[in-house]
């Protein structure tokens, strides 16, 4: 190992992680929130449940690869031009929103039925028992669902370097190419990468432990 050529690249890499993270963040962010409405629409509006399924199966049973040539190649075809950092956040957003809409549907399905049934008799409108008790208690339920979810995007966003978007990967294998030298430039992604990671579990960790004492005093 050449600690000197560690050196010299850790700009080149600090500079690649900041785009690494920032486009992971906002797919997060996006696909998120595109999940939740996907499951919010499901609950209030059964009969969707087709096309919810048809969008869920499409995503989840195609490589995010495929994906992202078709967004980022063939979407000019139809007069939509998304440059590459456009065509990976969009990408990673759709690709994450099908994964997080099956995780509120399922932890929408571990709440009691009572606590509905008793909104209900209470005569809670749907809009407000899905605000005010099925809400609250899966999206604390699925915290840790969604940091794993959160932490595979941020891997998932190293495709980005196929179609030329100047993260981590990219980085990674351009000094590979003008120095000829593997360890250092690898060496230094993956603990980039494990870092990143470690830190959206420790945030996913906290968000739980703080969700769940005021969970505990609202009882």
């Amino acid at each position: 190992m050449n600690p000197d050529l560690l050196l010299e690249i850790i700009p080149a890499f600090t500079r690649a992680a900041w785009i690494s993270v920032w486009i992971s963040m906002l797919a997060i962010a996006c696909g998120a929130a595109g999940g939740f409405c996907l499951n919010a629409l499901l609950q209030l509006y059964p009969r969707c449940g087709g096309a919810y399924r048809a969008f869920v199966w499409l995503v989840r049973g195609t490589p995010f690869l495929a994906q992202l040539f078709v967004l980022y190649f063939g979407l000019p075809q139809l007069g939509i031009t998304l440059n590459a950092v456009q065509a990976t956040v969009l990408g990673l957003s759709l690709y994450g929103a099908a994964y997080f809409a099956e995780i509120f549907r399922a932890t929408w399905q571990s709440i009691p039925r009572g606590h509905i049934e008793a909104a209900r008799i209470f005569g809670l409108s749907r809009w407000r028992i899905l605000h005010h008790i099925e809400t609250p208690q899966a999206g604390r339920l699925a915290i840790p669902m969604l940091t794993n979810q959160a932490i595979l995007i941020l891997k998932e966003s190293s495709v980005a370097s196929i179609i030329t978007v100047p993260e981590l990967t990219m980085t990674a294998g351009t000094v590979v190419a003008e120095t000829f030298s593997y360890i250092e430039p690898y060496l230094l992604l993956g603990l980039i990468y494990w870092l990143l990671a470690l830190s959206l579990s420790w945030l996913g960790r906290t968000t739980e432990r703080l969700t769940s004492l005021r969970y505990q005093r609202n009882i």
